[in-house]
């Protein structure tokens, strides 16, 4: 780097040879890598490239072009990853790792009502953003569903990271750690989301299992409706009619002695 270059805090300043002698690729193959499920810096080269082209060493809008094809093809890979051999191996080493086919149910179900949801915000969380890829395509998520998210999502985080390093400038070391501590906190926030849309399905769950166990159960079933044999409420049963008297026995008349003769 130049000397008119701002200081870079560790992360960066560990990667600024690399961006010195390999430039662009280096920002396209640390993305591409980070978006399908290998763990690299490639939210760290985003950031630094942007530094480097607030400083006029590179150019923002072959940085940000790059960097949204390269984060695109990248969680498309980890998508195809996941489609063709994801659940196969679920399906034989799942339960070495607590993943029965009762979790994968559901984590089928939450894909399939939150996956967009997913895949437009993993990338800002580390650990997700490498493998959201892989779980849309585990989880069967349709391609033709995935796709837009995936184009969005990247758009989002190529933008957002690309304009704070461009605007951070000579402040990127202070703003980068508080940055670190904010994403932080963001992995907590959705940790906790989940959490919350998790007790909701399982209370969803038992009260519809409560519903299928007790089928008539609701108003007037206390008061012995739908039972033959209960007592009718107070104040509702007609009187009961006397009963009728029983017949006197028929009288029969005393014969007469046979004759011995």
């Amino acid at each position: 780097m130049s000397a008119s270059a701002p200081e870079l805090p560790g992360a960066l300043a560990g990667l600024a040879p690399l961006l010195d002698q390999y430039g662009y690729p280096a920002v396209a193959l640390f993305v591409l890598l980070d978006n399908c499920g290998i763990p690299a810096p490639g939210q760290t080269i985003l950031v630094l490239a942007a530094v480097y082209a607030g400083a006029g060493h590179l150019s923002l809008a072959a940085v940000v072009a790059i960097a949204f094809a390269a984060a695109v093809v990248g969680n498309s890979l980890g998508y195809l990853i996941g489609s063709t051999g994801g659940r196969a191996f679920v399906h034989r080493w799942g339960r070495y790792v607590a993943l029965t086919p009762a979790r994968m149910e559901r984590a089928d179900g939450f894909f399939a009502r939150h996956g967009g949801k997913v895949v437009t915000v993993a990338r800002f969380v580390d650990g997700l953003r490498q493998t959201n890829g892989i779980i849309a395509g585990t989880t069967e998520m349709p391609w033709r569903r995935f796709q837009p998210f995936n184009v969005l999502g990247a758009a989002l985080w190529v933008g957002v990271w690309s304009a704070f390093g461009y605007l951070a400038g000579t402040n990127i070391g202070t703003i980068y750690r508080a940055v670190v501590r904010y994403q932080l906190w963001l992995l907590f926030g959705l940790l906790a989301v989940c959490a919350l849309l998790a007790v909701r399905a399982v209370l969803r769950r038992r009260r519809g299992a409560r519903r299928r166990s007790g089928p008539g159960r609701g108003r007037g079933q206390g008061q012995g409706q739908g039972r033959p044999d209960a007592p009718e409420p107070s104040g509702t049963r007609e009187p009961a009619e006397p009963p009728e008297p029983p017949e006197p026995p028929e009288r029969r008349e005393p014969r007469a002695p046979e004759d011995p003769r």
